[in-house]
C-alpha cells in the first residue's frame, strides 16, 4: 500500500515530489512522455477494437509485471483526464498487472483526429478482426463523411479493400459473429455474402471445416435454379475476360456484377442488399461524392 503523502516528510522531500510534477506537466505539454495515474485515463468509446483475446491479455500481464510497460500508450486531455487514443491493450494489462501508473504520450486531439489515429495504428499492426475494421470504416464514413477513397487513403488501403469491407456489414449478424470470433475466415464471409441463405452456408462451413474454394462453390450452386435444363444452363457461354470484368467491377463497387453480353450489345446487373448499397450505386451514376 501507497504511504500517505505528504505527512511526516521533510520539506525537501515535498518540493522534490513537486518539481517532479512540473517536469511531468511540461513533458505532457511538449508531447514528451509522463506516468499518469491508470485511474485517470478512460477507454475511447470508438475504439475499433472491441475484441480482447483474454488469454493474449493475460500473457501481456505478466510480462508488464516483471518487465513494466515498455511502450507508452497514447491519450488526450479530457474534462474528466484522459481518453485512451491508442494503447487500450496495454492499459487494460497494466491494470492486470495491478500496476497504478502507466507511461503515456498525451497529445491535444478531437473527436475526428482520434478516431482517424486509432484505426490507423490497429490497422498498421493488423489487430483489428475483419468486422470490426469495416465497424471502424462504417464509423468514418457515417459520423465524418469519408468516401470510400478517403478511407482508403487514411489507412493505406485500397479503395476496393474498403468496399470489401463494407460489404462485410451487409451479413447477419450471427454470421458476422462467427467471423468476429474467428470461426470464418475473410474469404469464407465474402462467399457466404454471395449464397442465397449466407447463414445457411456459414453455418455449413464452420461445420464441415470447407475450404474457400469449397464454399463459393457451395454458393454457386444455391443461386442456380435446381430444375433448369442442360440447354439453358449453356445459355450464357463462359467467358474468361467477362468473368474477370466482372470481378473487377464487384470490387470497385463493393457489389455482385454480373454482365450479359451478346452480338447485339448487353447489359450489367448490380446486385444490392440494402437501401444503403442502392443509395451508393445512384451517387455514383450521378456523380455526386461517396
Amino acid at each position: 500500500m501507497k504511504k500517505p503523502s505528504g505527512l511526516g516528510r521533510g520539506l525537501s522531500a515535498l518540493l522534490d515530489d513537486a518539481s517532479k510534477s512540473a517536469a511531468n506537466e511540461e513533458r505532457s505539454e511538449k508531447g514528451g512522455v509522463s506516468s499518469l495515474p491508470i485511474a485517470s485515463i478512460k477507454p475511447n468509446p470508438q475504439q475499433p477494437r472491441r475484441h480482447f483475446d483474454e488469454e493474449s491479455l493475460e500473457e501481456l500481464a505478466q510480462s508488464i509485471a516483471t518487465k513494466g510497460v515498455l511502450q507508452p500508450i497514447l491519450v488526450r486531455p479530457t474534462a474528466e483526464g484522459y481518453q485512451i487514443i491508442a494503447g487500450e491493450r496495454r492499459w487494460r494489462a497494466a491494470q492486470k498487472a495491478q500496476l497504478h501508473e502507466i507511461p503515456a504520450i498525451v497529445r491535444e486531439s478531437d473527436a475526428q483526429q482520434t478516431a482517424e489515429i486509432a484505426l490507423i495504428e490497429n490497422v498498421q499492426r493488423e489487430d483489428l478482426n475483419a468486422i470490426e475494421e469495416a465497424e471502424a470504416y462504417k464509423a468514418l464514413k457515417n459520423d465524418y463523411g469519408y468516401g470510400q477513397a478517403e478511407i482508403g487513403e487514411v489507412v493505406g488501403k485500397s479503395r476496393s479493400h474498403v468496399a470489401n469491407l463494407l460489404r462485410l456489414l451487409d451479413l447477419p449478424q450471427d454470421v458476422q459473429k462467427m467471423l468476429l470470433s474467428g470461426d470464418l475466415s475473410m474469404g469464407h464471409a465474402r462467399a457466404a455474402l454471395s449464397a442465397e441463405d449466407p447463414s445457411a452456408l456459414a453455418r455449413e462451413i464452420v461445420k464441415q471445416g470447407l475450404s474457400v474454394r469449397e464454399a463459393e462453390a457451395r454458393a454457386k450452386s444455391q443461386k442456380e435454379p435446381k430444375n433448369q435444363s442442360d440447354s439453358k444452363k449453356s445459355a450464357r457461354p463462359v467467358d474468361a475476360d467477362i468473368e474477370a470484368l466482372e470481378r473487377q467491377l464487384g470490387d470497385l463497387l463493393g457489389l455482385r456484377v454480373k454482365v450479359a453480353h451478346g452480338k447485339g450489345g448487353g447489359r450489367v446487373e448490380l446486385n444490392y442488399r440494402t437501401l444503403d448499397q442502392l443509395d451508393m450505386i445512384c451517387q455514383r451514376l450521378s456523380g455526386e461524392p461517396i
